[in-house]
């Protein structure tokens, strides 16, 4: 019983190991790998609660400590990401614009500060969740990262300072609104309890097939444009 209880405070450490990894790449430049990263602190971010509930060993300490690795892993390694970003493919007319980029681990750890206090956020959330956020970032940012990868559609875009800017404040926006967003927890495995989900897997999959890596922030999009319609729909109610 002692050694099962630090099993899931054990992945939220490999969270937050993976998060500073993604740091120190996205310092070296090395966007691809800071997104691995990344991607690899959102599989541990996944399974440390799953592993908790299956456990029975949910405690308050690793809450706490769940919320520390994802300040980390999914706010300043991306920030930094977006950061390097900036001052490399970006030609930004002031030297501090870059500086931007830390408004995201600044909105991430509201939104983290927020979530921990919010007893609505149980089976879904208000605002976009951190990981959710780091990746449409990271990923977004890693298409330039990759050898051979055509991304000359993307150019007049993201080499645009002041799109890139604007993304970054949107997405910091969406941290912290009152905007509900499904989760990807499944009640059972029937259609009608899990309408959502199944369509986000199933179009996750096919838009994986057909455009790679560029699919995920694509992903990301579909995700936040589903909420939104869910959102209208209900209301419309």
């Amino acid at each position: 019983m002692a050694i099962k209880k630090h099993i899931p405070n054990t992945i939220t450490c490999m969270n937050l190991f993976s998060g500073c990894v993604a740091c120190v790449m996205a310092f070296k430049g090395e966007l691809l790998l800071a997104s691995l990263f990344i991607y690899l602190g959102a599989v541990f971010d996944f399974f440390d609660g799953m592993v908790a509930r299956l456990l029975k060993v949910s405690s308050p300490i690793g809450k706490e400590l769940d919320s520390l690795a994802d300040c980390i892993t999914f706010g300043m390694a991306p920030g930094l990401i977006m950061f390097s970003f900036l001052q490399t493919y970006c030609e930004t007319p002031c030297a501090y614009i870059p500086y931007v980029a830390f408004l995201i681990p600044v909105f991430s750890a509201l939104r983290l500060a927020k979530f921990n206090i919010d007893e609505r956020q149980t089976s879904s959330f208000i605002g976009l969740p951190t990981p959710a956020n780091a990746v449409f970032l990271a990923s977004s940012a890693a298409l330039f990262d990759i050898e051979g990868y055509n991304v000359e559609a993307l150019k007049p875009f993201m080499q645009n300072v002041y799109v890139v800017i604007a993304v970054i404040l949107v997405m910091c926006y969406l941290l912290v609104c009152e905007l509900p967003m499904f989760s990807l927890k499944f009640k059972s495995l029937k259609w009608a309890d899990n309408k959502s989900q199944f369509i986000l897997i199933g179009s996750s999959v096919i838009l994986l097939a057909v455009f790679k890596l560029a699919a995920i922030p694509m992903i990301i999009l579909l995700f936040i444009f589903m909420s939104v319609i869910l959102f209208f729909m209900k209301k419309g109610k």
